[in-house]
């Protein structure tokens, strides 16, 4: 019964065309429409807000809401934590599942990212080269230039499954025992998959997009073995 008012309340977002931000009937207006209890509506519209689909305002109303991927990170965050509390390689799954993406979309750029974003590469991977040379990669400065990557898809909804990845990752990866990546190794393998994208080559983007994860995946695996060291194999 629930989950059946939960459908009917998207059907009416879906049906009415309305856009992130716009109201929606008051409680007393779903409960006619509906045909069932102030409880009922209460209840559904919750479940709604816990997924991001409408937005509760108190003293204001209810309305469509953001409709982000943020109860995905939510989800894939505790999923793989509580996987590898109970011994499963759940960290590696959710960077595989990252690589799956990332490796199946990087041909499609080859000989299409925009010079202005080249030119913002550019700029990101001689950044890298001064972190590397004071020590370390800032996360963040290789996260922007992941994001900057694929911009050139024009897709929004692959940008906020691809920061969806990132973010679980690396909340998750805060409570191991990091293994530091060599900032050298992390320079080299983000040069070579711009060189790739911008001269058109395909294999040699896929190929240099796969090693970079491979190395991620290496250091992961020393990462998870020091954890269960530090902690006993428990």
């Amino acid at each position: 019964m629930a989950r059946d008012i939960q459908e009917r309340i998207k059907r009416l977002i879906i049906d009415g065309r309305l856009a992130s931000g716009a109201p929606l009937p008051t409680e007393p207006e779903l409960m006619e429409l509906l045909g069932v209890s102030r409880n009922s509506v209460r209840e559904a519209l919750k479940a709604l807000q816990a997924m991001g689909i409408v937005e509760i305002r108190h003293g204001f109303g209810t309305y469509v809401g953001p409709m982000s991927v943020a109860p995905m990170i939510e989800g894939l965050t505790f999923r793989t934590v509580a996987g590898h509390y109970r011994g499963e390689d759940s960290l590696l799954q959710l960077l595989e599942l990252r690589e799956a993406v990332e490796t199946g979309l990087i041909a499609r750029l080859v000989g299409r990212v925009p010079d202005t974003d080249l030119a913002e590469l550019d700029a990101l991977v001689q950044k890298m080269e001064r972190e590397a040379a004071a020590g370390a990669v800032a996360a963040d400065t290789d996260r922007t230039f992941h994001a900057t990557l694929y911009r050139g898809l024009r897709n929004p909804l692959l940008g906020e499954v691809l920061e969806a990845f990132w973010d679980a990752f690396h909340r998750v990866r805060t409570g191991l025992v990091d293994v530091p990546p060599d900032p050298r190794v992390t320079l080299r393998q983000h040069r070579e998959i711009l060189d790739a994208v911008r001269s058109g080559d395909a294999i040699g983007a896929e190929r240099a997009v796969r090693e970079h994860f491979g190395n991620i995946r290496a250091r992961l695996g020393s990462t998870v073995a020091v954890s269960e060291v530090e902690h006993g194999g428990q």
